[in-house]
Parts: C-alpha cells; sequence; structure tokens
C-alpha cells in the first residue's frame, strides 16, 4: 500500500499546509520541531543533529524531551553516523578550530532516553552521508563542512525507507543557514529529483 511522506523542516511555511501534513501517513520533523504548529503537529520521528551543541541543547534538562512533538514520536533517528564525525575531528581541528566541539557524539544520550521512553532509536547510516557528498559534487558545493540534517534524512527517505509507490514530499525546506552547509548545491540536488519524480514540494502543489 503507497504512503505519503512528509518530511518538514524547520522554515518557513506557507499558510494552510498543517491539515495535509497531519493527514500525511508518516511525518518525520527535525530538532526541536520549529515547524509544528503553522505545519500542524503529527510528528512520528524526530530527526535529531546527536553531535555538537545541537545535541546538548537537546538532552539537557526536560523541555525537549516534553515537547508535544517528541512525546508523540515513536521514532527517533540520530542524522549523523559517530564513525564519519570522528573521521572529520583531526581536519576540523585544523580547517576550522572554532568547530573544537563540532564531532562530539552524544547518540548514546539519544539512545537512554530512547530506550526509557519505550521509543526506537535509528542511526542514519554513514553510507547515505558517503553517497550524498558524492552526488553534491555534481553541483558544484561551495566549501563545506557537511550536508545538513534535512538532506540527509531526505536522501535516507529516498534510498532505505520509501517504497517505489510512496510519496515523498517536502515543506518548511528553504535551504538556508549555518554557512558550513552547501545550501545552494542541496537546493539544486533536491530540484533534480523533483524533477525526477522522487519528491514532491507540498507549498508547491497548493
Amino acid at each position: 500500500m503507497s504512503r505519503r511522506i512528509a518530511i518538514v523542516g524547520n522554515g518557513a511555511i506557507p499558510d494552510g499546509l498543517a491539515e495535509t501534513i497531519d493527514s500525511a501517513d508518516l511525518v518525520i520533523r527535525f530538532n526541536g520541531c520549529r515547524s509544528a504548529g503553522r505545519g500542524g503537529w503529527k510528528t512520528d520521528i524526530v530527526a535529531a543533529c546527536n553531535t555538537g551543541r545541537p545535541a546538548l541543547d537537546m538532552l539537557a534538562g526536560g523541555r525537549w524531551k516534553a515537547s508535544r512533538t517528541v512525546r508523540q514520536a515513536t521514532e527517533i533517528w540520530c542524522v549523523r553516523t559517530a564513525s564519519v564525525f570522528a573521521a572529520m575531528r583531526a581536519p576540523l581541528a585544523l580547517s576550522h578550530p572554532d568547530l573544537d566541539d563540532f564531532c562530539d557524539d552524544y547518540t548514546e544520550g539519544f539512545a537512554t532516553f530512547a530506550r526509557v521512553t519505550g521509543r526506537v532509536l535509528k542511526v542514519v547510516p554513514a553510507a547515505v552521508h558517503q553517497a550524498v557528498d558524492a552526488e553534491l559534487a555534481a553541483f558544484d558545493p561551495s566549501p563545506y563542512v557537511v550536508p545538513s540534517s534535512g538532506l540527509l534524512v531526505i536522501a535516507h527517505v529516498l534510498a532505505d525507507i520509501a517504497t517505489a509507490d510512496d510519496r515523498v514530499c517536502l515543506a518548511g525546506f528553504g535551504h538556508e543557514g549555518w554557512q558550513w552547509h552547501p545550501f545552494a548545491a542541496e537546493r539544486r540536488w533536491t530540484e533534480a529529483q523533483i524533477a525526477g519524480g522522487r519528491l514532491e514540494r507540498l507549498d508547491a502543489l497548493r
């Protein structure tokens, strides 16, 4: 049976999409789920940046853990594979010394939270990160540190989660933000998937 999978980023979401997002069979949000509200509330999976300061912010205290979106999620995805980031630590110390805690891995903290609350924990495979790096090379990326969590999750869903009959829809993806993500190339990569019929933008279907 085909499904509609909504991947909802933390960018701007036009009015009128909340009901469409909430009616999807599977809804994936990111980190603190800033998309919730204007972008509906249904949340099946929270994809978390499990390294560096973003991970610490989520795991510290109880605000993230007790949020409406996280409470209803049945799965937590750690977007960054520890082995990939461990290999990056030494090169980054030379090229980006200000990112000294960027590769600190907190997967175990998310695993503990998932275990004690009865949720499933998954880690996006290293092969997805490696494939995305290789594919982005065709879109002339400016120098970057890592692909965004959003792009890694989109690639993971297309490669490993969605079937040929599923519709994978995006909302809240403006392809802008942290300077060391290759957002211009990510936009071109995403548009290529849309042109190939693998993705849809919900805000373009209104």
